[in-house]
This record gives structure tokens, C-alpha cells and sequence, in this order.
């Protein structure tokens, strides 16, 4: 079977979609991609002089690319919220939400409500959004979210008597596996209500494999090696966009590269790991995101 690549995504003419974290590695790419496929990209970024940047980046390969740049602090649930009022009086549908944004393995750091930062930027905030925005993914067509996981979710644990590491105490590398499983559990659980609930919103993840952007500035070994076995973020970023743009894609697919260990390569179907399998769990982190951010989707259990 032929490798799938950029020329594999549709035409994305007259689509609106939203990536996080767009300013640079894999969210750059995904948002560049779907602006030359003819989509018009909002760029949420925390910072306006990154933002910017990475919309003239675009340009400067699509010059008619139709872009907007929108300020978003996913550290911040109140931030969250104000950035999802803005952008639905702003809009009347979503046809593509892609929750790309992320941090891993910092310093021993809290978000803006004191969750661990990891826990809140990853999957907190993202949940947060998705739920703010659903009303706009319903009105669209073909309404679709797209969550951005990680191989680093095989060395995840979800412990709910302890999600903040206080008790056990901060390990930067656990924490950010215990937030990759939190994406896949949570695209899980999504896609299961939506279905239940009769909506045509499609869910779906992906995970990049290795690839060198700078979400690993704080881990000199996965820097050293970057240089080896990482791969370029246009080829990163791929697995996402088929996640985003698939038509063949179903409920709760997961993208990854088709290489060893899924690695490197071209995306292709993955399996999740069997902790993102279990029900119980999904059904759980669903009512304690609830409970921590505040936001109810009103789906049926």
C-alpha cells in the first residue's frame, strides 16, 4: 500500500479549523497543511509574536492562505473559557478542532487553578475547550476534533488518588505519560457519548512518533538523539493531519507512524494501549475532568 502523504488530503476548501499550539513544530506544519489544502486556520497560540511569526511562515509558501491568529493560554482555564466565548460569538460553526498544544517533562511546575502542568495543559485544558466549543462542532457538517497523544503514554498511569503527583512526588516523565494516556482515554470516552447522544461529530488521535520539535527542550537525551532518529515536523505532523482529514477515519482512530516501534514512517491505523481500552477508566477521568474544570458537554453517560 502507496505511503499516505500531504497529497493524500482532501480538498479543504470552505472548512474552518482551530489548532493549539500552532506556532511552531507539528501544530505549525498541521496548520500550514490544511491552509494550502484551502482550509481557513485559526492559530491559537499563547504568544502574539510567535503567532504572528508562524503566520507569515505560512505565507510565505501559501500566500493566500486565509488565516487568524487568536491568543490562548491552556494553562489557564479561566483564559480558556474567555478564548471560547470570543470564538463563538465570532463563529457560527467548527468543522475541525485540532488539540495540538502541549508541554512535556518540565520542572515541577502548576497551572493557573494548581494542576500539574503537564495533567493541565495536555488533557485538562484540551477537554475544557472541546466542551466550550462542541455547540460549534455540532453546527458544522462534518464536525471533527482531533487529539494529540504520544508513544510516551505506554509509561502513563492514571492515578486518581493522586493526578497532581503531590503525594507521590513530581516525576516530570510519568507525568507527562499519565497526560498522553489522559488523550487517548478522553478521545475514548468522547467518541463513545457523541455516538450514544445520535451526533455526527467524529474523534479521533494521533501520536508524531519521534520527531524534533521543540516540545523537548527541557530533555537533553531525547535531544541528543533527535538528530538520529528523529524525524523533520512536515513528516511529524503527518499522522495528524490524516487523523484531521481522513475520510475513511472512524470513531476513536488512532494515527501513528507505520516504521519500528512506530517511530518514523507514514501514518497508518495504530492500536491504543490497552490502559486507553479500559471503559471504567474512561468513564472515570471523564467525571473527574468535569468536576476539576467545571465544563459539562450535557452527552449521555
Amino acid at each position: 500500500m502507496a505511503a499516505w502523504t500531504f497529497d493524500n488530503i482532501p480538498d479543504q476548501t470552505g472548512r474552518k479549523a482551530l489548532v493549539t499550539g500552532a506556532n511552531s513544530g507539528i501544530g505549525l506544519e498541521t496548520a500550514g497543511a490544511l491552509a494550502k489544502k484551502g482550509a481557513h486556520v485559526t492559530l491559537a497560540c499563547r504568544s502574539r509574536d510567535k503567532g504572528e511569526a508562524a503566520m507569515s511562515d505560512i505565507r510565505a509558501s501559501t500566500p493566500r492562505a486565509r488565516l487568524d491568529l487568536q491568543l490562548l493560554d491552556l494553562a489557564d482555564l479561566l483564559d480558556v473559557a474567555s478564548f471560547a466565548e470570543r470564538f463563538r460569538a465570532a463563529n457560527d460553526r467548527l468543522d475541525l478542532l485540532v488539540c495540538n498544544a502541549g508541554v512535556m517533562t518540565p520542572p515541577a511546575s502548576k497551572t493557573k487553578q494548581g494542576f500539574e502542568l503537564q495533567l493541565g495543559v495536555n488533557h485538562l485544558a484540551h477537554f475544557a475547550l472541546t466542551g466550550a466549543l462542541l455547540p460549534l462542532l455540532q453546527a458544522s457538517q462534518a464536525g471533527r476534533v482531533v487529539a494529540v497523544s504520544s508513544t510516551g503514554a505506554a509509561i502513563g498511569k492514571m492515578d486518581f488518588d493522586d493526578l497532581n503527583f503531590e503525594r507521590r512526588g513530581y516525576a516530570a516523565v510519568r507525568a507527562y505519560g499519565q497526560s498522553k494516556l489522559a488523550n487517548q482515554l478522553f478521545v475514548r470516552e468522547l467518541s463513545r457519548r457523541l455516538r450514544a447522544s445520535g451526533s455526527k461529530v467524529l474523534v479521533t488521535a494521533a501520536h508524531p512518533g519521534w520527531t524534533s520539535t521543540n516540545l523537548q527542550r527541557t530533555n537533553w537525551w531525547i535531544r541528543a538523539f533527535n538528530p538520529i532518529f528523529g524525524m523533520k515536523p512536515a513528516q511529524g505532523a503527518l499522522p495528524s493531519l490524516r487523523a484531521a482529514t481522513d475520510p475513511n477515519a472512524k470513531g476513536a482512530d488512532y494515527f501513528g507512524p507505520d516504521g519500528l516501534f512506530q517511530m518514523r514512517g507514514y501514518p497508518k491505523p495504530v492500536p491504543m494501549l490497552e490502559r486507553a481500552m479500559n471503559d471504567d477508566a474512561a468513564a472515570r477521568l471523564w467525571r473527574v475532568s468535569e468536576e476539576l474544570t467545571g465544563v459539562h458537554y450535557g452527552l449521555p453517560a
